[in-house]
């Protein structure tokens, strides 16, 4: 969620400062039990709860006390954990030499092989994942588009273990969901918009938000606070806050549920963390979006979660790790259809197509999650995307959902053994490559390196 410009206009950051922030000083349970979405004659409706026998705010999961959600930014599943050779986790196909097969064609015809990325640090500003670029990067479900499209040769880049120890040492013990993708083919915006209501209310690129818009069934947070459940946003200053993205939720909470992130650590360690949290980074600095050295970000990552494993709350906490979108990065995978949210069509800038709305999800992401209740070493292949975050909390306390997304989403819950804990005693995990390498923010001054390294470039077959 930093400066990213959109095509044409000025950055989002631009935007939000000078019109959003501005106007809101004036405003004074198991939802389909993890499978994709059921049959149209199946579907639950908004509104309805995930077990209808029961009162809402039932407590279903009484395990679980505390939820608390951690996503960084744009990248995809095959950038940050196609390498990680875990059994029956669907990452890169390896050749003979031991390096991903995957390619995608220039224009030309040209071929661009998958490359290791030379340094832990980005291209500003590119790839991209606009809602134009990342249907061009899908085709049809190709997913041949990624170097034609504004991302240029640096979406086939990926990262490996040796980069990020943290993660791939966390991916491998905790379990992670190789079928979880970014609810649209979009940018961060709407993505995070999913992530809170189940809809982007038509966004689908880093648009300002207007004053007026609010989901008619409300943000997961109106749901768990009507049930008496507590929660917090804990943001970065003076990085936005995603409940920002609708004005009237961030001004009715700014100061008390939407504060600081220093907060998220006094209140892990004091065992006094809400039903729900949303913790965020430091979108300019430590979310790993380009051109940030991804190891800053790795290291934040490492930090909130040693806060809630060493924290004495531990023994009754979830933490779902994920990113809002895939950043422009190339994946393998192409992403299925989806359930529209509602009946509000793409808001697509002037000239561009709606493609299929938003009856299609995003490309893939990592997604892991931590919990002395995590089924160890497992693979889940169910769909999810942002919305079962918001069916898990649902299906806990038995919440009403928000719309047809989250009401059928799966809702991660085969990830989790809640008859008995397996990481009671936590895990030890690789420290991240922060904390081990001295040399590891030489990058930040000196560059990302070449890109596209050479020889990762072949003539047409």
């Amino acid at each position: 969620m930093n400066a990213e410009p959109e095509p044409g206009g000025p950055t989002r950051r631009a935007l939000l400062e000078a019109g959003l922030i501005a106007g809101v000083a004036g405003v004074s349970a198991g939802c389909s039990a993890g499978r994709p979405a059921a049959k149209p004659r199946q579907r639950r409706q908004p509104g309805s709860l995930p077990y209808p026998h029961l009162r809402p705010g039932t407590d279903t999961i009484p395990q679980i006390e505390h939820i608390v959600v951690l996503v960084m930014e744009n990248h995809s599943y095959d950038n940050k954990l196609g390498m990680l050779r875990r059994p029956g986790a669907d990452g890169f196909r390896l050749g003979r030499d031991g390096l991903p097969l995957a390619t995608n064609p220039y224009r030309g015809g040209n071929i661009q092989h998958a490359f290791r990325m030379p340094t832990t640090c980005q291209l500003n500003g590119l790839p991209s994942q606009t809602w134009l670029n990342s249907h061009i990067q899908f085709d049809g479900g190709r997913n041949d588009g990624f170097v034609k499209s504004g991302s240029g040769p640096v979406a086939m880049g990926y990262w490996e273990q040796a980069d990020q120890p943290f993660y791939y040492s966390m991916a491998s013990v905790f379990p992670i969901a190789d079928r979880y993708f970014s609810p649209i083919l979009g940018q961060t915006y709407p993505n995070r918009r999913y992530l809170i209501s189940g809809t982007s209310l038509g966004m689908v690129n880093d648009t300002l938000p207007a004053l007026t818009d609010y989901p008619p069934n409300g943000t997961i947070f109106d749901k768990v606070a009507a049930a008496g459940i507590t929660w917090r946003d804990y943001y970065s200053p003076p990085s936005l806050a995603t409940t920002e993205l609708y004005p009237e939720l961030y001004a009715k909470n700014a100061g008390t549920n939407v504060v600081s992130v220093s907060q998220f650590f006094t209140d892990a360690a004091a065992g006094t963390l809400p039903g729900l949290s949303l913790v965020e980074p430091n979108y300019d600095t430590e979310s790993e979006e380009d051109p940030q050295n991804i190891v800053v970000g790795e290291a934040y990552a490492a930090r909130v979660i040693d806060a809630v494993m060493t924290g004495p709350k531990w023994s009754s906490t979830v933490l779902i790790w994920t990113y809002d979108e895939h950043g422009g990065y190339y994946d393998h995978v192409p992403p299925p259809p989806a359930l529209a949210p509602d009946h509000i069509p793409p808001k697509v800038p002037a000239g561009e197509s709606a493609y299929n709305g938003f009856a299609q999800y995003g490309f893939r992401v990592p997604a892991a999650v931590i919990s002395p209740w995590a089924r160890p070493r497992y693979v889940s292949h169910r769909v999810f995307d942002h919305t079962s975050i918001c069916a898990l909390v649902e299906a806990k306390w038995n919440l009403p959902a928000m719309t047809y997304r989250d009401a059928n989403a799966g809702n991660m819950l085969d990830l989790l053994d809640l008859r008995r804990p397996a990481f009671l005693e936590p895990p030890r995990l690789a420290r991240p490559l922060l904390e081990t390498d001295p040399g590891a923010l030489s990058c930040s001054t000196s560059g990302p390196g070449t890109i596209p390294p050479p020889g990762s470039v072949t003539p047409p077959p």
